[in-house]
């Protein structure tokens, strides 16, 4: 099992940035691939970034890459999203997710291959 918790969210103007963070319980984190995914009420969740679980792979959707970078830090079972230069596309709440191990044809992207998630966190960029 494992649990996790999104913060760090909030409002920020655009062209700011904000860093969010997802706190994971469970002893399997640091071998457990993880991800974050977005959702706003005109879209479906959207992936966003990923990060294997010993750090040497990352992966993002192509809207984002050069704003965000994804992290973790295994000894405090936490990963980061970094954003910089925030957009008002970039309103949505915001969603970790940890690995469930299957790799679905749609991996790392499609949210079935993420066997638990947060609460969400909200990020609002006003223009």
């Amino acid at each position: 099992q494992v649990q996790l918790v999104e913060s760090g969210g909030g409002l920020v103007q655009a062209v700011g940035s904000l860093r969010l963070s997802c706190a994971a319980s469970g002893r399997t984190f640091s071998s457990t691939a993880m991800g974050w995914f977005r959702q706003s009420p005109v879209k479906e969740r959207e992936f966003v970034a990923y990060i294997t679980r010993n750090c040497d792979s990352t992966f993002y959707t192509d809207s984002v890459k050069g704003r965000f970078t994804i992290s973790r830090d295994n000894a405090k079972n936490t990963v980061y999203l970094q954003m910089n230069s925030l957009k008002p596309e970039d309103t949505a709440v915001y969603y970790c997710a940890a690995d469930r191990g299957m790799y679905y044809s749609d991996y790392p992207r499609g949210p079935r291959n993420y066997g638990y998630w947060g609460q969400g966190t909200q990020v609002t960029v006003s223009s």
